[in-house]
Order: C-alpha cells, then sequence, then structure tokens
C-alpha cells in the first residue's frame, strides 16, 4: 500500500466516507488541472468546493468534467472577458 492510499483510507475512515464513493485519481486530475492552468492555490480551494457542494447534494453528476473543463479554458475564458471590457 502506498502513502496516498494509506492516507486516503485514514482521511475516509476519520471523515465517515466509504472510499469506494469517490474516484480519488478523477480529484487528482481535477486539482492538477486547476493547478497548472488557473493557479496553485485555486487547487485545494476547488476540491474543498468540490466538497462542499457534494455534501450539499447540489453538485451535478459530471461536477468534475466541467471543472476540469473550465480550468483548462482559464486562459482563453479570462482572456475573452478581459477583451469585452
Amino acid at each position: 500500500m502506498n502513502v496516498l492510499t494509506e492516507w486516503t483510507a485514514l482521511v475516509c475512515r476519520e471523515l465517515g466516507i466509504d472510499p469506494a464513493a469517490m474516484d480519488r485519481d478523477e480529484v487528482l486530475d481535477l486539482t492538477k488541472e486547476v493547478a497548472h492552468g488557473v493557479a496553485r492555490p485555486a487547487a485545494p480551494l476547488t476540491a474543498y468546493l468540490l466538497g462542499l457542494a457534494q455534501g450539499a447534494g447540489t453538485a451535478p453528476p459530471d461536477v468534475v468534467e466541467r471543472l476540469t473543463t473550465l480550468a483548462r479554458n482559464w486562459e482563453q475564458a479570462t482572456t475573452e472577458t478581459l477583451g469585452d471590457k
């Protein structure tokens, strides 16, 4: 068992979460895209907000895909937004 697997299991146990209820690799891929496409501090913030939305039941089923797409298109979206002003 590697450190990440052990840490995930420990945190899930502490939080009362079934580790099978989440796709760890999908969340890691999302945070990588956010860190590289938006800003490094945006990655943990995004993961936290995702967790809040999931817990509140407000996250759509495709939320990770949508957030990943937003992060990948961040530079283009901000350029377009700034160009409108």
